[in-house]
């Protein structure tokens, strides 16, 4: 038997979102001009919230806006460290490490499954000492620079458990082999945890808080 423990990081293990912070870090660094066009960006969101555009696209439309559309892997390298070094000094729950060193010290393989880019989320995913990661990947060009596209599905909703049983597979684990928990604090994630042996809603949201109430979850604070 394959004990998993996965993670859902923003809000869950983090105080507060990590995507836009990282977009605006990276741009302050690489290119300070392209916040001038931080308004821009701001309207790719409207456009999301009036249903115009999908995550997936206002991901790559952000990306193009504030990190380019080739962007040298080389390049953005120290710029992750630099902010995961800043997330894990400033914008980690305590009870996230406590539980993170519990699910370690049972033998459980740790696995963070996240909706962020994994062009940053792996420096974090290695300062928290994670095993292996699933998240939204980008498009690599021939020239190893970063497109402003998602390689595959943005890891969100539906499309993260897709993501996370495929990694299963890839990995030879079976699903009837394996014991898996999973924590996450949005109802976004709740495919995940009706499909999770040991589900857990982690500094629910309000309405991941109901749901939990009807489903009979969990309900777990760590940012006592």
């Amino acid at each position: 038997m394959t004990d998993l423990a996965i993670y859902d990081m923003d809000r869950t293990i983090t105080r507060t979102g990590t995507y836009t912070p990282f977009l605006l870090h990276a741009a302050r660094r690489l290119a300070p001009w392209r916040l001038l066009l931080a308004p821009a960006a701001f309207g790719a969101m409207v456009a999301y919230a009036a249903k115009l555009i999908d995550r997936k696209r206002l991901k790559e439309i952000n990306h193009s806006l504030l990190l380019g559309d080739h962007l040298p892997a080389a390049a953005l390298r120290p710029v992750t460290a630099a902010f995961a070094e800043l997330i894990w000094k400033t914008n980690i729950h305590p009870g996230a490490l406590t539980q993170i060193e519990e699910d370690r010290a049972a033998g459980r393989r740790l696995v963070l499954a996240t909706a962020s880019y994994r062009l940053y989320v792996e420096a974090i995913a290695a300062k928290l000492g994670f095993d292996d990661v699933i998240a939204t990947n980008s498009l690599y060009g021939l020239d190893d620079r970063i497109r402003a596209k998602v390689d595959g599905e943005n890891c969100y909703g539906p499309a993260k458990l897709r993501m996370i049983e495929a990694w299963l597979a890839a990995q030879g684990i079976e699903r009837g082999a394996a014991r898996i928990r999973f924590y996450s604090d949005h109802v976004s994630d709740a495919p995940v945890l009706e499909w999770a042996d040991e589900p857990f809603a982690v500094n629910a949201s309000a309405r991941l808080r109901r749901l939990a109430g009807e489903r009979g979850w969990p309900l777990v604070n760590w940012g006592l």
